[in-house]
């Protein structure tokens, strides 16, 4: 008997799931483990997973589109079973099958019967492509229309133009009509003339449809910034002692492939102050009329990771949970995991949780100073800047050394200015005295 995969309820919010890539064809033999496709919910990009063997008998659900929950989207023939004989029930009918789909796309199925490359999917005439592989595609001579997009939904990105090019894809430059060197032999003995300047690609304006996790990041943010009460303290931090422990630790450390950032030193500055300072580890819950300060028995610290223009762009949160009880290699393998894991198959809805305060460093792109918005239901969240080289004053000289700033976004319900700037100048002692954070 066949048996109907459904898309899955990958988190409690969940509604509705869009298929990014699936990762078999019909035909296909899978067992149980194998990942059978790739799932955007409303909060990632997770793995979905085969529990039964069989074949792949029929995919109901093209890459890009999205079903409810409980929606039939694939179909396995059971040992024995003839795939092609396989009747699909109604439990898919939102669905898009092979058959639908060959009525509405009849070129893509041209195009890949002739050995063609099957031209990226269009919104009212318009090829979807990121804007990135627009200006490199006008700026290379590329026919979008001649691309098949790898990105979600067939949408062609920078690595398809990329490929396209080294393929020779490239139109020819046209000629450049130059009838007074054709007439004239002394024009002919003159200067050549300077090669054409390639135009800029022109901007057009177009609309981008919101992938699940786009539209819960928005949702989020709007309720934060209009339900919690921010406000922001900052402070500066000499920077010249951590980075100088830094060096030294990652060269002694090299040999065993460690190498300790500047996230990892934050990280285990502000797990130690929050026991410290509960208030700052706590949170605002219940409903009017019923409202309470929850204070934390645990200190998960959770790092934001922001996610490539492919897998949907937008920022999610690591939990590192007990980051107090973690020393510094422990702090370091476990974010490079969780960002790693978060940038290529997505986090499960445990490693996003349970996070009690947020960290977000913008300083590796240069940044030197922003606020952040509060992640819920955390009280706080810190902004941390570059490490910046200029002068500055020690022991009353000018010199040339390293400042950082971090501005931590407060719920003034929970914590009040005095708090935020005692957690703060722990946090900035510690990363001054960077020794500490050792023990």
């Amino acid at each position: 008997m066949s048996i109907e995969i459904t898309m899955p309820r990958l988190s409690d919010t969940m509604e509705m799931g869009t298929v990014i890539k699936w990762n078999v064809k019909e035909g296909d033999a899978v067992a149980p483990g194998d990942v059978l496709a790739d799932i955007e919910t409303d909060k990632a990009t997770m793995e979905l997973q085969a529990f039964d063997e069989g074949a792949v008998a029929k995919i109901l659900v093209r890459e890009g589109q999205s079903m409810a929950v409980g929606s039939t989207i694939l179909v396995l023939a059971e040992d024995g079973e003839d795939p092609a004989s396989i009747e699909v029930s109604g439990g898919g009918a939102a669905a898009s099958t092979p058959q639908e789909k060959s009525a509405t796309e009849p070129s893509l199925r041209s195009d890949s019967a002739s050995g063609a490359p099957a031209p990226a999917p269009s919104t009212n005439g318009r090829i979807a492509a990121s804007p990135l592989a627009r200006k490199i595609a006008g700026e290379s001579g590329i026919d979008l229309g001649s691309i098949r997009g790898t990105g979600p939904g067939g949408r062609i990105v920078r690595k398809d133009v990329e490929a396209a090019i080294r393929g020779g894809g490239a139109a020819p430059a046209s000629s450049v009509s130059e009838p007074s060197l054709r007439s004239d032999s002394a024009s002919r003995m003159a200067s050549p003339a300077p090669a054409p300047v390639a135009p800029m690609a022109t901007l057009e304006a177009r609309d981008v449809e919101l992938s699940n996790m786009r539209r819960t990041i928005a949702r989020r943010l709007v309720e934060s910034k209009t339900s919690i009460p921010h406000y922001q303290v900052t402070v500066k931090v000499n920077m010249d002692p951590l980075l100088t422990l830094r060096a030294q630790l990652n060269e002694q450390l090299s040999a065993q492939g460690v190498k300790l950032s500047v996230n990892d030193f934050l990280v285990r500055a502000c797990a130690l102050a929050l026991h410290a300072h509960p208030y700052v580890n706590a949170s605002w819950v219940g409903s009017q009329g019923s409202e309470k300060i929850r204070i934390n028995g645990q200190v998960n610290i959770g790092v934001a990771v922001a996610l490539a223009e492919e897998r949907g762009g937008g920022l999610v949160v690591a939990s590192l949970r007990g980051a107090d009880a973690m020393g510094l290699r422990q702090i370091s393998s476990e974010t490079k995991r969780l960002a790693i894991k978060a940038r290529e198959k997505g986090l499960t809805v445990e490693e996003m949780e349970g996070a009690t305060f947020t960290i977000s460093n913008l300083g590796m792109f240069g940044v030197e100073h922003f606020t952040a918005i509060i992640n819920p239901p955390n009280s706080a969240i810190l902004a941390v800047g570059a490490a910046v080289e200029q002068p500055v004053v020690r022991d009353g000289q000018i010199v040339v050394g390293h400042e950082m700033q971090m501005t931590m976004s407060s719920d003034h319900r929970v914590i009040d200015g005095a708090m935020a700037a005692k957690f703060l100048a722990d946090v900035r002692e510690a990363l001054e005295h960077p020794a500490t954070l050792l023990v």
